[in-house]
């Protein structure tokens, strides 16, 4: 989502290597944990994070401490904000979003319409959308630095973390779930008990929207993306990317035949030649970002077009002007924001299969 990040500004030069040579060994130490470990942010000296200190949070980096609650809270990247928000925190500073948005303020709907709520006028966005702005986020002054969404890496981490507390996703760059965003985040900031109740909030109204749409529930699905200037490729976000993980939650199922084409576990995406197509043939619908013409292209198509899905319009293309286009993405503002839209689409899609 974000490209290789800007070059390291003047505060660089003030590293230490016995600094980074620390940080390095905590995140050697880090990897050699099992993923068990790294099932909820953990925290130390402490019974509740939010009310005593320090917090301990083990990360995909090793782990970031927090000495004390975070008056100045900044996010980076994407959607991290959107969980400040919920929790009625708004962050002093906070990347812009990099698609989806219809105008020049970085906003998302959903983040607009939270910042209104709490009665912020003039939010401090980093137009950051071609790379980390770190003298920005320095510029900030903040306590803690939030981005359990993110594709930060090692250098990205050990930059910010001289500037403040970094909490960085939990495994895999882009593979955050927005449950583990919540969990991370909210942690990050000492209010891990109303993170807890946002997420059930968050899953109780879920559950309620998905009532109306027994259709969906068991059905297969893949999240494709194609390109109608080469259909000669396919490129599919994975089960643990967070727009796969969100559809399984909704009562999907990603198919064997596509899960046996990753090979990397943590890779939040797959690239498929349209020659292997028919790894797609046993799903009962097909997401993903298009619209009607791109969808005339792919029918058209002498291999793609042989997809069932695709033969009988079981596709849920979002469009570009829809603002289900960044909710596939989801943290609990967009999902609130876009869930009745998105499951009349889903649900569309799978009523086709028996039509």
């Amino acid at each position: 989502m974000y490209k290789k990040q800007k070059m390291p500004f003047l505060l660089m030069l003030l590293f230490s290597v016995v600094a980074i040579l620390a940080l390095v060994g905590c995140s050697s130490e880090s990897s050699s944990e099992s993923d068990e470990s790294k099932a909820a942010p953990k925290e130390t000296d402490s019974k509740t994070a939010d009310s005593e200190y320090p917090i301990k949070i083990e990360h995909a980096f090793g782990e970031t401490i927090i000495e004390s609650k975070p008056e100045r809270v900044v996010t980076i990247q994407w959607g991290n904000q959107d969980i400040a928000l919920a929790l009625d925190v708004v962050p002093v500073g906070f990347s812009a979003a990099n698609f989806g948005v219809q105008d020049d303020s970085g906003l998302l709907p959903w983040t607009a319409k939270q910042l209104e709520e709490l009665g912020e006028k003039k939010p401090n966005v980093f137009q950051d959308t071609d790379g980390l702005d770190f003298e920005a986020i320095s510029d900030a002054k903040p306590d803690v630095i939030l981005a359990a969404y993110s594709g930060i890496t090692q250098e990205d981490y050990d930059l910010l973390s001289q500037i403040a507390p970094v909490v960085a996703y939990p495994k895999a760059a882009w593979a955050t779930t927005w449950r583990e965003q919540v969990e991370w985040n909210a942690t990050g900031m000492g209010m891990k008990k109303e993170g807890e109740q946002l997420i059930k909030e968050t899953e109780d109204m879920i559950k309620e929207k998905l009532s109306k749409y027994p259709q969906i529930e068991g059905k297969k699905v893949v999240w494709v993306n194609f390109s109608a200037k080469d259909l000669s490729k396919l490129h599919i976000y994975t089960p643990i990317d967070a727009r796969g993980s969100f559809l399984q939650e909704l009562g999907l199922e990603y198919p064997e035949s596509v899960k046996e084409q990753i090979k990397d576990p943590n890779s939040y995406s797959l690239e498929l030649s349209a020659e292997n197509v028919e790894a797609l043939y046993d799903a009962d619908i097909i997401v993903g970002y298009g619209d009607d013409e791109l969808y005339k292209a792919i029918s058209a198509d002498p291999l793609l077009g042989k997809i069932p899905a695709v033969e009988r319009g079981s596709v849920a293309f979002i469009a570009a002007d829809s603002p289900i286009v960044a909710a596939g993405t989801p943290t609990p503002l967009s999902i609130a924001y876009t869930i009745d839209d998105y499951l009349k689409l889903i649900g569309g899609a799978i009523d086709k299969i028996n039509e």
